[in-house]
């Protein structure tokens, strides 16, 4: 599905995975600043929308996925896994509850399966799980949609809308995709699909701060998240690398990062920081130095740590 948006003056649609969208409107640092002065709204209409009702909808949702949300209360947003049995990252759930349902988005692509695998597990349960990704859209905005669902997050305020109001809901001053990927590569937030891949468990990107809950009932995967959780020895870990900015071209995900001429990780997401300059996100070993100076895609590039060694 295309955006209306992308018949704006300026708008540059965005690439894979975040097609359908803007990528900027022109002025991608300018939109940047605008977004942090809480003075611009984002389309992330190309994020799917499932919706989760029924009365039994948050305590079944409790056993399946990484998070406590059987007493979730209304508006509190939330973010949750669902792992393989083995503790790999398979889906990730950015929601709210509005006292009726629970509304998710995802990344782009994953909904149909993740529609299919929660069609599965209903069981007895008395819930309804539904793709309504023809219908609603998401968007970022400095302030909430009156009477939509909505999850306040660290850049604004997101609303699931009607997908006919795009226009109007957005009818302000925009900023692309771009303006928010440099500002979640700043905040260090990973992505599925960008620092995921088959083998990603929750502790080597710092979901266990944010999506993963260590005191609660089992759920699948549950037992290898306490396992590297009490040992402390998680096999990656994601570090924000600042990279020199003398060099023209940004590394691109999957370029290697190298600790002299041993490959040590790979780039996952890259970005121009209004502030910052060029940065990128990585997964590295976790026994790579954290003080040691990396090349990222070719570019020299210093270490933040985002999740400790």
């Amino acid at each position: 599905m295309t955006s209306p948006l992308l018949s704006r003056p300026g708008a540059v649609a965005a690439d894979p995975p975040d097609e359908g969208v803007a990528a900027h409107y022109g002025d991608p640092f300018r939109e940047q600043r605008a977004l942090v002065a809480g003075e611009a709204s984002v389309d992330l209409s190309h994020r799917p929308v499932v919706r989760v009702a029924g009365p039994d909808r948050l305590t079944w949702l409790h056993s399946l996925t990484s998070q406590h949300l059987e007493h979730l209360a209304p508006g509190v947003p939330t973010e949750a896994l669902l792992l393989s049995p083995h503790g790999h990252v398979e889906h990730a759930l950015y929601l709210v509850d509005d006292g009726e349902a629970v509304w998710a988005h995802v990344e782009p692509g994953t909904a149909g399966p993740l529609v299919e695998f929660l069609d599965r597990m209903r069981f007895w349960s008395k819930v309804e799980v539904e793709d309504l990704s023809p219908a609603y859209a998401v968007v970022l905005r400095p302030t909430a949609v009156p009477g939509a669902p909505t999850r306040t997050v660290a850049h604004g305020v997101e609303s699931f809308v009607p997908r006919a109001d795009l226009d109007e809901v957005l009818a302000g001053p925009v900023a692309g995709v771009w303006a928010l990927e440099a500002l979640r590569i700043a905040d260090g937030q990973p992505r599925l699909g960008l620092e995921t891949d088959h083998r990603t468990i929750p502790h080597e990107l710092g979901w266990l701060e944010t999506a993963v809950h260590l005191d609660k009932g089992c759920y699948r995967g549950q037992e290898t998240v306490a396992r590297v959780h009490n040992l402390g020895r998680p096999p990656r870990r994601l570090v924000l690398l600042h990279l020199d900015g003398s060099e023209s071209e940004l590394p691109v995900p999957g370029d290697p990062v190298l600790l002299g001429d041993r490959q040590v990780g790979t780039v996952t997401s890259s970005a121009r920081h209004y502030e910052l300059g060029p940065i990128a996100l990585a997964l590295v070993k976790r026994s790579t130095p954290v003080d040691e100076t990396l090349l990222a895609g070719g570019v020299a590039a210093a270490q933040e740590v985002l999740v400790p060694a």
